[in-house]
């Protein structure tokens, strides 16, 4: 049989951001999801298909991109520990650190804007639809990969997969019954659940999970983050076990909200409604989306305005934690209240209700759930 040999276009390759791996060693407070990854690489007989889940930022992406970065490398070899691990000074861990390795594939909603249809380019980056899949995941599987003597010739990651279109699933779902021979297949996800459970029984799943206060400190240290003064416990619980979602706060400054948003929060506890609280946040989410879409290149502005409705929401949820801590089961109660209702609020944005909307609604909500 002839090798089907085809250009692909890398275009997007030199237009999306590069992230380099990091040793698989080097993630951090994930030790069960790692020893998971290792048991599967040691034992010689790798499956091709896997779910990496957990909440958003703890690390499912880094573990997948090292999961490659061993795969993918003839290199790859065991240490004196029994762990298979590749020199890091390889010509693959080179290629893989610039992004200009040619079989590892990252597969994200943002690659929509370089499909070959116009109508997807065009089209809001709400999910990854088929047209993605099929152009940038099935049809280079089914290529011969350019790696040879490794693990693995091919590997997929998709992050996000829980926005893979519903067509796109049931696509995929061939790729992973017939997977091509080499192909490796990461499916990363903080909400597995909305992937259909023929793609969920065909993969082998590794469980991530919110970092422990001690691993945070640690990261944070490890990370050399500038915390400002005074900031480091309500980052904590801001991030609630969540590196991601810590660098995220810093590097957008959500630092800041807290004058704003604390002294309304506790208004709101007082059961005197702030007025101006919807708008207030209103201007945030827009202030927000504004500096997120003028430094990434290819941002929607309604998946930043959503994206800066999501860290409201997070925001006020973190405030509301540490009374639902509170040995005063009554202040607990209502507590657990607003974090239901908020839940509501934020379905609402989710359904495209305008955040000054959902959120002033929540307060009018909390209003007739008298604090004791």
């Amino acid at each position: 049989m002839a090798t089907r040999v085809k250009t692909i276009d890398t275009t997007h390759r030199e237009q999306l951001p590069v992230t380099a791996p990091i040793a698989l060693d080097a993630l951090v407070g994930q030790d069960d999801a790692v020893a998971q990854i290792d048991a599967a690489i040691v034992s010689g007989r790798l499956h091709h298909a896997w779910i990496f889940h957990g909440p958003s930022g703890v690390g499912k992406f880094t573990a997948a991109l090292a999961f490659a970065a061993i795969a993918l490398d003839p290199s790859s070899a065991a240490d004196l520990t029994g762990r298979v691990r590749p020199d890091p000074d390889s010509p693959t861990q080179r290629r893989l650190a610039s992004g200009t390795h040619a079989d590892l594939h990252i597969i994200v909603k943002e690659l929509a804007r370089f499909s070959r249809d116009q109508r997807v380019r065009d089209q809001k980056q709400r999910n990854i639809p088929l047209e993605v899949v099929k152009e940038f995941l099935i049809e280079p599987a089914g290529l011969t990969g350019a790696t040879q003597g490794a693990l693995a010739s091919k590997v997929f990651i998709v992050d996000g997969a829980e926005l893979l279109a519903r067509e796109g699933q049931n696509a995929l779902l061939k790729t992973l019954e017939e997977p091509p021979p080499g192909t490796l297949v990461i499916l990363v996800s903080s909400a597995a659940d909305r992937l259909v459970p023929t793609i969920r029984s065909r993969c082998s799943h590794v469980a991530f999970r919110p970092l422990s206060i001690e691993a945070m400190q640690r990261w944070i240290a490890d990370a050399r983050l500038d915390v400002p003064a005074g900031h480091q416990d309500w980052l904590l619980e801001f991030a609630a076990g969540s590196p991601g979602q810590a660098m995220l706060a810093l590097t957008t400054g959500l630092p800041a909200w807290r004058g704003s948003l604390e002294p309304m929060l506790e208004e709101l506890i007082a059961q005197r409604h702030p007025i101006q609280f919807g708008a207030a946040i209103d201007e945030l989410i827009k202030a927000w989306s504004e500096q997120w879409v003028a430094g990434h290149r290819h941002a929607s502005k309604d998946a930043a305005n959503k994206a800066a409705a999501g860290l409201v929401v997070r925001f006020i949820a973190s405030h509301l934690r540490a009374r639902l801590r509170s040995p005063d089961a009554d202040a607990a109660e209502w507590a657990a209240r607003a974090l239901e209702l908020l839940d509501e609020s934020h379905r609402l944005i989710d359904a495209n209700v305008r955040p000054i909307f959902a959120f002033d609604n929540w307060a009018a909500q909390l209003a007739c759930t008298p604090a004791r």
